[in-house]
């Protein structure tokens, strides 16, 4: 049974904008989800509404067996959300804030835990700073331990690391993998495709409102992934020969090497006839390389074919 699962989701505001189109989507216990779009494409809509802060216009959302409108609270509890905006008690202390947050949800004090998440966000040696204080940075980690404090099944990212410093940003991973390691869902909207590149096993692309793609990470990379083959040339060419118009070429590095971008997965890559017309015209080339693209070349490509259909049909 998946942890989070969403049935006709969507949102339309009484301006008449569609904020988001009918979402289905199921999310399985102790994985990490990397939902990726540009800005204003719905990723902050649909997690407020998950997360019971938005009225859906249509559809369900169950939380670990709880229906977040029925049963707003014990759904709740299982959620914890660092918001991209960073909104905190300014006067208020670090630990102050963190206790209280727990105390929000129910839960009874535990210090040991308190300072646990402190200690893990690098956050104990600043408890008693007043958050009016701190840097941004630590202002965001501040929210990642309020988000935390209750010791959610679930937890929401909204751009986490957005601004903030590359410490950061591994504190912030290391703590993701200690967490889903301990079965913690963790959903998380990023424009870093690195880090959803190296964290999520599921990525979601999301546009105009639109969950265009749900696909396994490696899969999406193995079905849409192009690799760039690099020829460097033994000598450097002015322009590139009308011989080798039949191949999608481009000339790097002042004309020293060669670049042939192809799909890996097609019956016939290219490459072999590639290679056979540049010995037929006398180009040599010194050394070859293939490079894979990256989730970040793929997140390109979608965004920018429309429509949504053809971008289905690409992955299936």
């Amino acid at each position: 049974m998946p942890v989070i699962d969403i049935q006709g989701l969507s949102k339309t505001y009484a301006s008449g904008l569609q904020a988001l189109k009918p979402i289905d989507l199921q999310i399985g216990k102790g994985e990490i989800f990397a939902l990726l779009g540009p800005n204003g494409a719905g990723k902050t809509t649909m997690i407020s509404i998950v997360c019971g802060i938005v009225t859906p216009s249509t559809g369900t959302v169950v939380a670990d067996g709880h229906d977040i409108r029925k049963n707003y609270r014990q759904a709740r509890q299982k959620i914890g959300l660092v918001p991209q905006e960073l909104t905190t008690d300014a006067f208020e202390t670090v630990l102050a804030t963190v206790r209280l947050s727990r105390g929000l949800f129910g839960k009874a004090p535990n210090d040991a835990y308190i300072e646990q998440i402190l200690r893990d966000l690098s956050l104990w040696d600043k408890k008693d700073s007043k958050i009016m204080t701190l840097s941004g940075g630590m202002k965001r980690r501040v929210m990642i331990a309020k988000a935390l404090s209750h010791e959610p099944d679930i937890l929401f990212l909204d751009e986490p690391t957005a601004g903030v410093d590359v410490e950061l940003r591994r504190d912030m991973w290391n703590l993701v993998r200690r967490l889903r390691e301990s079965g913690v869902t963790i959903i998380l909207t990023t424009h870093y495709i690195e880090e959803a590149e190296e964290m999520a096993d599921r990525v979601g692309v999301i546009l105009k409102g639109e969950l265009i793609l749900v696909e396994d990470k490696t899969e999406l990379m193995k079905k849409l992934g192009k690799k760039t083959l690099t020829l460097n040339l033994q000598d450097p060419l002015e322009a590139i020969p009308v011989g080798l118009a039949d191949w999608d070429l481009q000339l790097k590095a002042d004309g020293n090497e060669l670049e042939f971008v192809f799909d890996s997965n097609a019956e016939k890559t290219g490459v072999p006839s590639l290679l056979r017309r540049l010995s037929d015209l006398g180009i040599a080339f010194k050394d070859l390389n293939t490079r894979q693209s990256s989730l970040e070349d793929i997140f390109v490509s979608l965004v920018h074919r429309e429509p949504a259909q053809d971008i289905r049909a690409g992955a299936n």
